[in-house]
């Protein structure tokens, strides 16, 4: 589990079936078999490197996210060592389970802030960003500012994250990895569970009950 304040910027290129990411002095220690959120993605250290480390990267994450890319580019990604039980929980509930892609449709650069608008590549996961919805844009804990009618949304980025994260780098018509509020996936898990139940059962108390049309006309009702 992580909480999307990143803690270092790295990079990242192929490596047989893998990757290797290159990390900061300021990033080590790390060790071998720990979690690291690299873009977003929980990746397992398998091996040790000098610089950084080795990652095994399985056909779901291939799928799922656009790490291989941004391997193959040898781009720059953001690092999160997982969260101690003791830590603050400065940003959110970040799992480092991508839930889908998102495209960057503009950047904006105000006075104080930039502004990126995101779209959902799969839209069935525009439900979940909904106005000031937690969301993980490449592993950093971000707010949506706004969300437009056709489910594209919109988030602020103050300067210090974008000077100490790998967003500065992005440009428009890029892929991101996307992950929606954890709370809110299992808030709806919970509400279509209940939903389920009280149907059947209320099914079930029909099926179960003794009053029927023959019932009613035996005693007198129609």
């Amino acid at each position: 589990m992580f909480t999307g304040l990143i803690q270092a910027v790295g990079s990242i290129q192929l490596q047989g079936n893998g990757v290797f990411v290159k990390v900061p002095d300021s990033f080590s220690p790390l060790h071998l078999g720990e979690s690291i959120s690299v873009n977003g993605v929980c990746l397992t250290v398998s091996a040790l490197r000098n610089n950084g480390f080795s990652a095994d990267i399985s056909q779901e994450t291939l799928k799922r996210t656009a790490l291989w890319k941004k391997a193959a580019d040898r781009c720059f990604v953001n690092l999160e060592k997982a969260l101690r039980l003791s830590d603050r929980l400065g940003g959110h509930l970040v799992s480092g389970h991508v839930d889908g892609l998102g495209k960057v449709i503009s950047i904006k650069a105000l006075s104080n802030s930039w502004n990126i608008q995101i779209a959902w590549e799969n839209d069935c996961f525009t439900k979940y960003t909904c106005n000031k919805a937690s969301i993980s844009l490449d592993g950093v804990s971000l707010t949506v500012a706004e969300r437009n009618e056709v489910g594209a949304f919109l988030i602020a980025v103050i300067p210090h994250t974008w000077v100490n994260t790998s967003l500065q780098y992005l440009k428009e018509g890029e892929l991101v990895n996307l992950e929606a509020d954890l709370m809110a996936k299992y808030a709806e898990n919970l509400l279509k569970k209940d939903a389920k139940d009280l149907s059947t059962v209320y099914r079930k108390d029909k099926e179960d009950s003794d009053i029927s049309e023959d019932w009613l006309t035996r005693n007198g009702f129609t």
